[in-house]
């Protein structure tokens, strides 16, 4: 456990003082700016283990020598520092008050990723004043440095949710079997695409805590089946997480399963869809201009 957290301190030490892939042991990355890959990651409900998702999809990412943020974008109940045990002093909220800048509320973490806090309590990022606005698009580019970055947002469908989803460059929705959980995923598919103009990402599912393979590839198709056969949207499978009782036990020591159980069972399936996901090309116009662009509504200067 403390070997793995060691490595990805390193690799973190080394990108920061502008160690080469090749110096470090780590593949080279040179995204930049608009080279940056942004992940939102939604759910149709709370309880699914979207936010723990979230993390160990960033600590993969870390591990393949990617500088990596996650942004906690739940504004009401942001919960990203609880899952690592992290107790942020500053957060979103003192960067849209203009009491802090970005770059003084980006925290690095023991596990090769760095966080930015939700600001717990704040209403809605589209309420922003026109100052309020341009401040914070200006703040934004504090996150250029980052090959990737991925928004934990807030459950359910609010209107956060869609901004940051339709401002992405990749969504995820994350389920479980349950049947209200598997309602509510295909909830949320239906409002993003009804209510997304010009929507034309490929959304991707991932079924959380299923006891087989059979399973989730059951749930999967119900929900793909379901959304192409009455919303004509496509959705791809990205993968599942297996039930490992080592999950719980990681959250009850706000450590992330993929560094409490490296080889464990969850962190496997974290891996290998880490792995899909760096096969997808792209997106064309994408990175942190066309991110500032959507979420926004404006030029991103």
């Amino acid at each position: 456990m403390e070997d793995q957290a060691e490595k990805l301190r390193e690799i973190m030490k080394n990108q920061q003082n502008g160690t080469s892939g090749e110096e470090s042991g780590a593949p080279s990355s040179s995204s930049r700016g608009d080279k940056t890959k942004i992940i939102a990651v939604a759910s149709g409900k709370g309880g699914v283990g979207k936010t723990n998702i979230s993390i160990n999809l960033a600590i993969s990412y870390a591990r393949m020598g990617k500088r990596v943020i996650v942004l906690d974008a739940d504004l009401g109940l942001a919960n990203v520092n609880v899952i690592l045990g992290v107790i942020p002093k500053y957060n979103l909220y003192h960067v849209i008050r203009k009491q802090k800048r970005m770059k003084d509320i980006i925290l690095d973490t023991d596990y090769g990723i760095q966080i930015v806090a939700g600001a717990s309590g704040f209403s809605r990022i589209a309420n922003l004043s026109d100052e309020e606005r341009k401040g914070f698009i200006s703040e934004m580019k504090a996150l250029e440095h980052a090959d990737i970055i991925i928004i934990d947002t807030s459950a359910g469908v609010g209107p956060n949710v869609l901004d940051f989803v339709e401002a992405a460059d990749e969504a995820i929705i994350v389920t479980t079997p349950e049947p209200t959980a598997i309602t509510d995923a295909y909830g949320i598919i239906k409002i993003i695409s009804t209510e997304i103009e010009d929507f034309d990402m490929g959304l991707k599912l991932i079924v959380n805590r299923v006891s087989s393979v059979v399973e989730a590839k059951k749930v999967s198709q119900r929900v793909i089946n379901i959304t192409s056969q009455f919303l004509n949207i496509k959705v791809d499978y990205l993968g599942f997480v297996f039930d490992d009782p080592g999950v719980s036990l990681a959250v009850k020591k706000q450590q992330p399963f993929s560094i409490a159980d490296p080889k464990g069972r969850a962190a496997s399936c974290i891996q290998t869809m880490v792995n899909r996901l760096e096969k997808v090309d792209p997106r064309e116009g994408g990175g942190m201009g066309r991110f500032v662009r959507k979420l926004f509504g404006g030029n991103g200067e």
